[in-house]
């Protein structure tokens, strides 16, 4: 199994959410057990000799990815939900996606100031969502090791907001 095996299993939606867009569905990478494994051992592997403290997670599906490389790091999970998810004291910060605009929130004790964090989400677009978070985990003290994402849409050009940080992704659409 190889990179070019996860994005042939990628299946695009047109006109999804809204009209213009072109969804990247990942259910079925999801459902056959070695593209899922694939997915997460190419995201894990970069950070196995990292001392990664805690994967922030960005809802919903970086949460499927995140999770299972946090277990196979050993470290923590911090998920980075949308405002009103989260129970305990928040931190917000607004972006615009490529459709609207959105707030997300971590909790205010998800990890103390230098602890190492990983932030991972399924896609990379036009790189609010990961800006957002990223701004997030350095306000509580966080030092950001690397944004991973499994999939970026390099046409819509989201890695000119994340310049500051180390990004990656093994599935680029151009």
């Amino acid at each position: 199994m190889t990179i070019p095996a996860l994005k042939n299993a990628i299946r695009d939606i047109p006109d999804f959410p809204k009209e213009g867009i072109i969804f990247k569905d990942i259910t079925p990478l999801l459902a056959e057990p070695s593209l899922f494994k694939l997915a997460v051992d190419t995201l894990a592997g970069r950070h196995r000799d990292s001392r990664i403290d805690r994967v922030c997670v960005v809802e919903s599906r970086g949460f499927l990815f995140g999770s299972a490389v946090a277990y196979q790091l050993g470290a923590g999970l911090v998920p980075i939900r949308k405002k009103g998810k989260l129970p305990h004291e928040t931190l917000e910060a607004a972006y615009d996606l490529e459709y609207g605009t959105a707030t997300l929130q971590v909790h205010v004790d998800a990890f103390e100031p230098g602890t190492r964090v990983l932030l991972i989400d399924d896609l990379l677009a036009t790189g609010g969502t990961a800006e957002a978070s990223a701004r997030l985990i350095e306000q509580l003290g966080g030092k950001l090791i690397e944004i991973q994402f499994l999939i970026e849409l390099a046409f819509l050009n989201g890695r000119e907001k994340l310049t500051k940080y180390p990004v990656f992704a093994p599935i680029v659409y151009d």
